[in-house]
């Protein structure tokens, strides 16, 4: 049973890349076009509007890659403190790397890296000889005293005209970054003014997914924009600006509405006349028109509204978030009118804890089929899991040792006895590992291991928190996994 598809991948690709062009020409021929959220792997659009594709935005870009460039800003304070992605692990400096590979990948120019609100710091120095070792270009970007409200400071040569310029070639040039505070609108308004100022017509728009401003402000995929956002305390809203100016209802959030007067008033001063007369007016977000099945999107939003509450509960265990988003997502819960036991798959997970008094993990597979598994000697609860699923899905008969006691044991033995750990069960890796090494010979082991892509998809949820490991494996294979926040053991540190 394939997943329901709520979303028009192909008609977001041509109508978002036509609508960029239309921006670009409004301009004159040139458009600093501010790209936020995720570029690459978008996992939450596609999670909530089911046929969105996770590439969806770099291909819409790639399709305008002989007229775009990328410049990518990055605040020098962050390099300094080390600033972690927290999706991913790495920090930012090293996140801008990665990035720049990936545009390449796609065939698309990243032409410069600037570095905003640099005062010098020793790390930001050092990066920058790393990055021109590296044959990049690298521009620095300064503070500015009174920013943002004192407009004929920001907007003159002791403001952005201290900035070095970049020089760009294209009609488009797409601002990104490796996460929010960057300054990623500051360094497309400094680049208008020194165009202007070299008399080149340029202009600036915003790329933001969400919220999505043409549908309702309570939709489910707008709720679901605020449960991801919890953390920056994002709040979606009625644009007030786009309301007076034509009398439609729009929606926006909170930081581009409080930013829009005085965002006006700079384009206002760099360019004579301001274009826009509200917040949405800037964007050029063209998804909430490849929607093509509203029950689809709105099923789909309310389970990653759960989805990030039960994340969130297990971050605040971990000690990496704070009651107040799990307060804030309670209340988008009872706006989206859903509760937590909407989750089927916790549940059922709960539900065999009981009956084993130990941890479990439950999936859903695609067909509404609920699978359990339990911990035992030789596998951890989210590996017998894995391994039922994959019988199910592959229709092998559940009596059916898809790997032989023979060939873990022997693994669990050097788990513990050489390299040291205390806990002899297979983690997710090992299993999935030793079942490659079985389908060379077991016609079963080779069925199961086709069946992982059915997999993606899937809700998986576990009655303790998992192992990053574990995390990882799921992660991979596509699974909305989300965890009880308990630790499967009372120790204070857990690696």
């Amino acid at each position: 049973m394939t997943q329901a598809i709520g979303f028009d991948n192909d008609k977001y690709l041509r109508t978002q890349s036509q609508h960029i062009k239309e921006r670009i020409a409004q301009f004159g021929g040139k458009l600093y076009l501010e790209f936020g959220g995720k570029l690459f792997d978008d996992y939450h659009a596609s999670r909530v509007l089911p046929g969105f594709k996770p590439d969806s935005k770099i291909n819409m870009l790639a399709q305008l890659k002989d007229e775009a460039e990328v410049i990518i800003a990055i605040n020098a304070a962050d390099i300094e403190k080390n600033k972690l992605r927290g999706d991913m692990g790495i920090t930012y400096d090293m996140e801008v790397l990665r990035l720049i590979d990936a545009f390449r990948s796609y065939g698309l120019y990243v032409s410069s890296v600037v570095m905003t609100r640099f005062t010098g710091q020793p790390n930001a120095v050092a990066y920058q000889k790393r990055l021109e070792d590296l044959g990049l270009r690298v521009y620095r970007h300064y503070p500015i005293d009174g920013y943002p409200r004192n407009i004929s400071r920001i907007v003159s040569d002791e403001g952005y005209g201290k900035n070095e310029y970049v020089e760009t070639s294209r009609h488009l040039v797409v601002v990104t970054a490796p996460g929010p505070g960057s300054g990623k609108m500051a360094t497309c308004l400094s680049q208008i003014y020194h165009d202007n100022k070299h008399g080149i017509k340029a202009g600036y728009a915003k790329f933001e997914t969400f919220p999505i401003w043409n549908i309702p402000l309570k939709h489910p995929v707008n709720l679901a924009y605020e449960a991801a956002t919890a953390d920056l305390n994002d709040v979606n809203m009625i644009d007030p600006f786009h309301l007076e100016a034509y009398g439609k209802t729009t929606v926006n959030y909170n930081r581009d509405i409080e930013i829009f007067p005085v965002l006006n008033a700079m384009m206002a001063h760099i360019l004579g006349k301001s274009p826009y007369k509200s917040p949405t007016d800037m964007g050029v977000n063209m998804a909430g028109n490849c929607i093509v099945d509203d029950l689809v999107t709105r099923h789909a939003a309310n389970d990653e509204i759960l989805r990030r509450y039960y994340n969130t509960l297990t971050q605040i265990r971990k000690g990496l978030a704070s009651t107040e988003q799990a307060d804030k997502i309670e209340s988008l819960m009872s706006q989206a009118d859903i509760h937590p036991d909407d989750r089927r798959v916790v549940g059922a997970a709960r539900k065999r804890a009981e009956e084993t008094n130990g941890p479990t993990a439950a999936i859903e597979l695609h067909d509404g089929t609920i699978l359990t598994g339990k911990t035992s000697e030789l596998l951890g609860a989210a590996s017998a899991m894995l391994l039922n699923a994959l019988k199910h899905l592959a229709q092998i008969p559940d009596a059916v040792n898809l790997i032989s006691p023979m060939i873990i044991e022997p693994i669990c033995e050097l788990e513990t006895q050489k390299l040291g750990h205390s806990n002899p069960r297979l983690h997710t890796e090992e299993v999935l590992v030793a079942l490659s090494v079985c389908a060379l010979t077991d016609p079963n082991a080779r069925k199961a291991i086709d069946s992982l892509d059915q997999l993606r998809g899937c809700e998986v949820h576990a009655s303790v928190i998992l192992s990053s490991k574990d995390e990882t494996i799921f992660r991979r294979l596509g699974c909305n996994l989300t965890c009880e926040a308990a630790y499967q053991s009372s120790k204070l540190y857990h690696g």
